[in-house]
């Protein structure tokens, strides 16, 4: 699974996911991609769920590219314990996602198995999502400018 090798502190505040992804929602290394439509966290074990059932599903061809990483400790205190006594322990680790970002990409494959192995991943993914292509993103940023 993924996480940090190192992180300068080990507890975070929860943040904020207000807003639309800003970098990370353009397709640039594959053809084809997963899209978030909703702002969520997604944890490592979930990740890796996704990659496996892409790769199961187009048999170790092509290439898949995973765009988000999971940098955001997320504690919990156990269940039973009252108030106070500090922060909890260390549970998972997430990736942020916001409305608009590319997940993960394929390429090398033909469309209709890169769309249903794409689709495959989105199941095992928390938010919702769309299966977009290179063309659909770029044809829609030249329409809006």
């Amino acid at each position: 699974m993924l996480l940090p090798k190192r992180v300068k502190h080990r507890r975070q505040f929860r943040g904020s996911m207000a807003g639309k992804a800003t970098r990370g929602n353009k397709i640039t290394n594959g053809e084809f991609g997963i899209v978030a439509t909703e702002p969520c966290w997604i944890k490592s074990n979930q990740i890796e769920a996704a990659r496996i059932a892409m790769t199961r599903y187009i048999k170790r061809g092509g290439k898949v590219f995973i765009k988000i990483f999971p940098d955001k400790p997320v504690t919990g205190k156990p269940i039973g314990v009252r108030m106070g006594k500090g922060k909890g322990n260390l549970e998972c680790w997430v990736a942020v996602v916001k409305p608009g970002r590319v997940m993960f990409e394929i390429s090398g494959v033909s469309e209709e198995l890169a769309r249903e192995a794409l689709r495959l991943a989105t199941h095992k993914l928390p938010c919702k999502c769309k299966i977009v292509s290179r063309a659909d993103l770029e044809g829609g940023d030249n329409s809006e400018n």
